[in-house]
């Protein structure tokens, strides 16, 4: 079906990113995979071909168009090339928002030209080793002292954590208050007492650095507390919906590139004389995937464009992360069958996306946390 999200000037953009991605990035994907993380070249790269903070002001160096689409054609670029590891769409799809929407001036004056220049590279750090999508189970706390807080806790699982320079910590500041005792602390490369763990060697996605973080007594200034103290919690339940709906663009793209990658296959691949896709039990196969897709990616493009106009709601965000990235998972992992042995070897894209992608249906929110969202919003 004839996609009817895009203007001209987002078709226009794709064809800017796709030549970036073709030039500064395609050519070092092994490198950075077997360094297990990204250039920061490729971030400064990134911003000054204006891909950074495109929807952020253009007094702080931004684009100035604050339109996802343009986030969308941006994750669905990446995804085409295969490039899993730059992480651009944490950085524009996630961070942008907290920093655009509750930032004071002087902070949007200190850290967004960064931002936009790929200078500044951004992480959040919301899970710990005993919390994931429990966010009210943190224990990571700051007690504040005169003019700081005092920071103390372990993060894990935390994208961009090696190369970050700013990391927004979820944090507890006041144990007695529930929910309403978390607030948002920003970390800034160099403070004293916070300390980076390994980079964690995970089954996918190698060249996105994921970390550990220890924050050891770190002194965090009041002046980097963002938004009010307290109200954290609100704030993270305000940006999860377009962190979700950016898992669901990337699932809806990846299950349909490795979708046509295996229809190609079975069409070159014989067996017992024919292309396999002569079969009757591949075409069926090739059709029920080939309608899942369809519905997913009409339903994804309808979120997008209710997000755009400021519509999309907590529940329909969640119907999309978890049936996308389900049926990502379920595509990918039949695409693999497919194409038999081969699928198995990581040369192949279904190898390298059947890796890469099995996080879709873990982070931002399992599958099981997004369908008890789904549940409550229904009365239960």
């Amino acid at each position: 079906m004839r996609r009817e999200l895009f203007e001209p000037e987002h078709e226009a953009f794709r064809e800017t990113v796709r030549t970036f991605v073709n030039k500064e990035l395609v050519p070092h994907v092994e490198e950075w995979e077997a360094a297990g993380v990204v250039s920061r070249e490729a971030w400064l790269a990134a911003g000054a071909q204006g891909l950074l903070g495109f929807a952020v002001d253009e007094r702080y160096g931004g684009g100035g168009v604050d339109d996802f689409r343009f986030n969308v054609v941006f994750d669905e670029e990446l995804v085409n090339a295969g490039i899993s590891g730059f992480g651009s769409p944490l950085h524009n799809d996630i961070i942008a928002p907290y920093l655009m929407k509750l930032a004071t001036e002087e902070q949007k004056q200190r850290w967004l030209p960064g931002f936009c220049s790929g200078e500044i590279i951004t992480a959040i750090a919301m899970t710990e080793p005993g919390a994931g999508s429990d966010l009210q189970g943190i224990r990571t706390s700051a007690v504040r002292d005169g003019d700081d807080f005092i920071l103390n806790g372990q993060k894990t699982f935390i994208s961009n954590g090696i190369l970050a320079d700013l990391v927004i910590v979820v944090a507890r500041t006041d144990p007695d208050a529930g929910h309403e005792g978390i607030s948002l602390l920003v970390v800034e490369r160099g403070m004293p007492g916070f300390e980076r763990g390994r980079n964690l060697d995970k089954i996918g996605q190698k060249s996105q650095d994921t970390a550990e973080l220890f924050f050891n007594d770190v002194r965090v200034p009041a002046a980097n507390l963002l938004g009010e103290e307290g109200q954290g919690f609100i704030y993270l339940m305000q940006n999860l919906p377009q962190e979700r709906l950016s898992i669901a663009v990337a699932s809806a793209a990846i299950a349909e590139k490795i979708l046509g990658v295996t229809k190609e296959y079975c069409k070159d691949r014989t067996a017992f004389g024919r292309p396999i896709g002569k079969f009757q039990h591949i075409r069926f196969e090739l059709a029920e995937m080939a309608t899942e897709v369809e519905i997913g990616r009409v339903f994804t493009d309808r979120c997008v464009q209710d997000h755009v106009r400021g519509e999309l709601d907590i529940e329909h965000a969640a119907m999309a992360k978890w049936w996308l990235s389900e049926m990502n998972k379920r595509v990918v992992d039949r695409c693999l069958q497919l194409h038999g042995g081969y699928g198995y070897m990581t040369e192949y894209p279904v190898a390298k996306a059947f890796l890469d992608s099995r996080i879709q249906t873990i982070y931002g929110g399992t599958t099981e946390i997004m369908k008890e969202i789904i549940g409550r919003s229904m009365g239960f």
